[in-house]
């Protein structure tokens, strides 16, 4: 039995779920648990407020949703911060104050501009500009380290002109095998999340060959996450997990709870 430990619900700017139904829908999947990871992007471009989070209700609404499916699933706390090198300083605070079971670091802001929207594709190659996306996830890792998970490592291709047509692992092996041991350095895991197949990507993000040199640098924290921004994609295309895990050298999964990771057999 696996967990769900990425998704988002009505406490996220892009997401109306109810996290009722978000449970509910895990429940109907056969999972073992869920971790709620709700956006919190600050200074994001246009919209600053649209993915800021009111703390007090959200922690109030997961408790409650904790105590209502007590007996049927095991929900875990958790937030999704998009991180910028300038945000170092007020993520460490929060995280200071909040009493999260699991913390996702992600990129989805890229020096201004989020690589979802074509404005960041405009002047250049695809090339330079998924480029760019990966070197800013090294900045900021040098600025902040404080996340359990790097979340969706090759973000960027999910909307890109040609989206990862055109995308290998060799062709920016460089830098993503320095995150990767940036990562490793400092005790980060990254993720297997599956939104990369709702997207009609055919791979996961990271990618397969992503996942394996993970592993082969010397890797031991992997999550799963389908990215989940409704109940019907709670657990998406679940059944290629184990497979996936198993190719790439895990016969395990983790899972954090109190912000320790929990290693569990696939």
């Amino acid at each position: 039995m696996l967990l769900d430990t990425h998704m988002h619900t009505h406490f996220s700017g892009d997401s109306n779920a109810d996290p009722a139904a978000m449970a509910r829908s895990a429940i109907e999947k056969n999972l073992a648990g869920i971790c709620i990871t709700d956006h919190l992007d600050y200074d994001y471009p246009d919209e600053p407020d649209l993915f800021t989070i009111d703390f007090p209700q959200y922690e109030k609404g997961i408790r409650q949703l904790q105590a209502d499916f007590s007996d049927s699933l095991n929900i875990n706390f958790g937030i999704e911060l998009g991180l910028q090198p300038h945000l170092a300083k007020k993520h460490h605070e929060i995280l200071q104050e909040m009493d999260f079971d699991f913390v996702i670091g992600s990129s989805h802001v890229v020096h201004g501009l989020d690589p979802y929207y074509p404005a960041y594709y405009e002047g250049r190659s695809e090339h330079a500009a998924y480029l760019e996306y990966f070197e800013s996830i090294l900045e900021n890792i040098a600025a902040f380290h404080e996340f359990d998970v790097y979340g969706h490592i090759d973000y960027v291709v999910r909307y890109g002109p040609e989206k990862n047509k055109n995308y290998s692992y060799d062709k920016y092996k460089d830098v993503i095998d320095e995150i990767l041991r940036q990562l490793i350095a400092h005790g980060k895991g990254i993720e297997l999340n599956m939104a990369g197949f709702k997207y009609g990507l055919g791979h996961p993000n990271p990618t397969e060959e992503i996942l394996h040199r993970y592993r082969e640098l010397g890797g031991e924290i992997i999550t799963i996450g389908a990215d989940g921004h409704a109940p019907d994609q709670i657990a998406w295309d679940f059944d290629k997990v184990p497979q996936l895990l198993k190719a790439a050298g895990f016969d395990y999964f983790t899972v954090f709870t109190k912000r320790k990771p929990e290693f569990l057999p696939v």
